[in-house]
């Protein structure tokens, strides 16, 4: 009975599941953005990154958006990605 009335509260949001996914969105600033090519190159490089949902990069700003599982990966990984296809990132804040 105890373990219903838990899964009732984890079902109602009143206790939150451990280890429960949540989705964030960080903005990498990509100053080496500088050509049509460049958003390519980064984006197939971060879909290589476990986690990552949604890549937007915007070659007028020179930055890329990306959604991403936080228990999958993290900024540091993202700017790993970006670095490795030869184009070191920070976070834009």
């Amino acid at each position: 009975m105890k373990t219903l009335a838990t899964l009732a509260l984890i079902l109602m949001g009143v206790i939150p599941m451990a280890g429960m996914a949540a989705t964030r969105t960080v903005t990498l600033a990509v100053p080496g953005m500088t050509c049509p090519v460049c958003p390519v190159t980064i984006k197939k490089s971060l879909e290589k990154v476990a986690g990552v949902g949604d890549i937007t990069p915007d070659l007028m700003r020179k930055t890329v958006t990306i959604s991403y599982d936080d228990t999958k990966t993290q900024p540091a990984a993202l700017m790993q990605a970006t670095a490795a296809a030869g184009y070191p990132s920070s976070v834009q804040h």
